[in-house]
């Protein structure tokens, strides 16, 4: 391992294998995404022993493994480890991407929380409530409709000979305050039931969630991080500039709509299974970029920083805050409100707004 001897930071090592493979490996993100491996795993065991039920750490890892006892295998397997399981993916689809919007339009201060695709993910999941009376399933369909839709006119309205990022962040604002117009029509116009159904949802929960939502939201995964990894070195290039990319070969736009389609169906996925949780897909790339210290997107360690923020948040909805029926939803909005401060104040001593 060599050291840059102006940062003081380990230089990234080329691994080559048999075949002309080769693999740029940066040690400082390789041991971030290890120890947020481990970090993930540990916060879902305890979070799997969490309830009114406690059940030891030890008592779950055996459980899980096919050795605990039949009430244990109960609780675990069939109550509690659907909800563990949702907690990671929702809060890996939110940090990844996350991670996508902020490197696409190079402001850290992008998410789909502030581009307006939540928004757009709220107003369908409250039409399929309010107008149609659905049910789970025809919620989280009106979710992913609502949040595409919202993508694409996003989209749409910022293009002009190209798409600019802070072009797309301004229009991405106003949407939202569009879109957040219609939500609260909706609740006014709702009978009390549906417009009880809907807060919850907007605040968003993984309360209740079971197997039916984690292998919809665990395919969905499965076929779209692939996708924005296999693109991690056009976005790298991207995060230069649209001429610097183009120059060294990069088909800037098509990247650029590729990324975002898969971005906004991890958002409205996650959103649909677990409701649009606030402020993971902002915090989490930020957090994963100064652990690693590293440029570029840092896709992988965005995604498990992501899943570690949403589990622990759910720890502390149960636990820290004495009621185990909050929302995760309230929690993270606390944790990320404060955490958006402390960013808008750095960026602006940093001169950068």
């Amino acid at each position: 391992m060599t050291v840059n001897l102006r940062t003081g930071t380990p230089r990234p090592r080329t691994l080559r294998a048999p075949g002309g493979i080769s693999l740029r490996v940066e040690p400082r993100a390789l041991a971030a995404g290890i120890l947020l491996s481990a970090l993930a795993l540990l916060t879902a065991v305890v979070l799997i022993g969490t309830g009114d039920f406690a059940i030891a750490p030890a008592d779950v890892v055996k459980t899980l493994l096919g050795n605990g006892s039949p009430a244990d295998d109960f609780i675990v397997n069939d109550l509690r480890l659907p909800r563990a399981l949702v907690g990671l993916l929702v809060g890996a689809a939110f940090g990844m991407s996350g991670s996508v919007f902020q490197t696409v339009t190079r402001n850290p201060l992008a998410s789909p929380d502030i581009l307006g695709f939540s928004y757009g993910s709220a107003v369908g999941a409250l039409c399929a409530i309010v107008l149609f009376k659905a049910d789970a399933l025809g919620v989280a369909g009106g979710a992913v409709v609502g949040g595409v839709l919202a993508g694409t006119a996003i989209y749409l309205l910022s293009w002009k000979q190209g798409v600019h990022g802070y072009r797309m962040v301004l229009i991405g604002i106003g949407c939202s305050a569009m879109l957040l117009s219609v939500i609260q029509y909706l609740l006014t116009k709702a009978e009390d039931v549906d417009a009880a159904r809907g807060m919850v949802w907007l605040t968003g929960s993984l309360s209740g969630r079971d197997w039916s939502q984690v292998w919809p939201l665990l395919a969905t995964c499965a076929v779209l991080f692939p996708l924005v990894l296999g693109q991690g070195r056009a976005l790298r290039m991207m995060e230069m500039g649209d001429d610097a990319a183009a120059a060294l070969g990069i088909r800037v736009e098509r990247t650029r709509m590729l990324l975002m389609l898969a971005a906004v169906l991890l958002t409205t996925a996650a959103g649909a299974a677990a409701g649009p949780i606030a402020f993971v897909a902002l915090a989490a790339p930020q957090l994963a970029r100064r652990l690693t210290r590293s440029a570029g997107p840092n896709l992988v360690c965005s995604a498990l920083m992501g899943a570690v923020l949403l589990l622990a948040s759910d720890w502390a909805s149960q636990r820290v805050f004495g009621a185990d029926q909050m929302p995760v939803g309230v929690v993270t909005g606390l944790v990320g409100g404060v955490y958006l401060l402390w960013l808008l104040v750095t960026e602006r001593k940093a001169g950068r707004i």
